[in-house]
C-alpha cells in the first residue's frame, strides 16, 4: 500500500466517523438535498452566504465513510470562498474523481486531493460526489433534489 493509499484510508475513517461541520445551520441563505440510490447516502447541505462568500457550509444526514469524508472535507474547502470559487473547487474535484489521476488539475484542490484515491474503487465515486452535486446545485439554487442516478 502506498503513502497516499494510506493517507486516503485514514482521512476518510477519520472524517467518516467525526465529520466537521455535520449540523444544521438556521436561516441558512441556501439548501439542498442529495441522494444516492446506490448506497443510500442521503445528506442535506445548509450554506450561508453574504456578500457572494460562503461564510459557512454544513450538512445532515447519512451514508458511508466516503459519502460523509467528502462532504466534511467539502463543507472546510468552501468557506470562505466565493461562489465561483466554490464553483471551480466543484468543477476540479469532479474532474479529479471521473477522470482519472492523470488529466486533472491539482491546483486549488489541498487536502482533497487525497480523496483521489476513490478512483481506485468505481462503484464509490458517486459516494464521494453527492456532497459535490448538491453544493452544485445549492450554488445554482435550483430547489430539486440532487440525485448521482
Amino acid at each position: 500500500m502506498t503513502e497516499m493509499d494510506e493517507l486516503y484510508q485514514e482521512l476518510v475513517m477519520a472524517h467518516g466517523s467525526s465529520p466537521s461541520n455535520f449540523h444544521e445551520i438556521e436561516n441558512a441563505d441556501r439548501t439542498a438535498e442529495g441522494f444516492n440510490p446506490f448506497c443510500g447516502d442521503q445528506l442535506t447541505l445548509y450554506l450561508r452566504i453574504e456578500n457572494d462568500v460562503i461564510t459557512d457550509a454544513a450538512f445532515v444526514g447519512k451514508g458511508c465513510a466516503i459519502s460523509k469524508a467528502s462532504a466534511s472535507l467539502m463543507t472546510e474547502a468552501v468557506k470562505g470562498k466565493t461562489m465561483d470559487e466554490a464553483q471551480a473547487k466543484f468543477t476540479a474535484f469532479h474532474k479529479m474523481t471521473t477522470r482519472g489521476m492523470e488529466e486533472y488539475e491539482a491546483d486549488g484542490l489541498g487536502d482533497l486531493e487525497v480523496l483521489a484515491g476513490v478512483t481506485q474503487f468505481p462503484t464509490r465515486i458517486k459516494c464521494a460526489i453527492l456532497s459535490w452535486r448538491t453544493l452544485e446545485s445549492a450554488l445554482k439554487a435550483e430547489g430539486e433534489k440532487v440525485s448521482t442516478e
